[in-house]
């Protein structure tokens, strides 16, 4: 049993599931304009008052089932920094 477990682990299906898909810009336009993610300006407002920092890329991407900015800030101390944003309420999950 857990060398079956172990195959459909590896498989590619699996592999894919737990890859983030990001977004094109047209699927994020839609996105927000159904209301499934908060807007880029509103996760960088969050991400503004924890941190600070220079922008230096946003994407939006699906991960396990949920919409999540990843973004790459240059902080103020002069390190780039990954963070996540989760795209329906804008909490920070990750990074910081």
């Amino acid at each position: 049993m857990t060398l079956a477990l172990l195959a459909m682990l590896s498989s590619p299906a699996a592999a894919q599931e737990q890859q983030p898909r990001c977004l094109s810009r047209a699927e994020q336009r839609a996105a927000i304009a159904a209301g499934e993610a908060i807007p880029l300006a509103t996760a960088r407002q969050t991400l503004r008052q924890r941190m600070g920092g220079e922008l230096v890329r946003a994407r939006l991407c699906r991960e396990s089932g949920r919409l999540v900015y990843r973004l790459t800030v240059l902080a103020r101390d002069g390190k780039v920094r990954q963070v996540s944003i989760d795209a329906t309420n804008g909490t920070v999950i990750g990074g910081l």
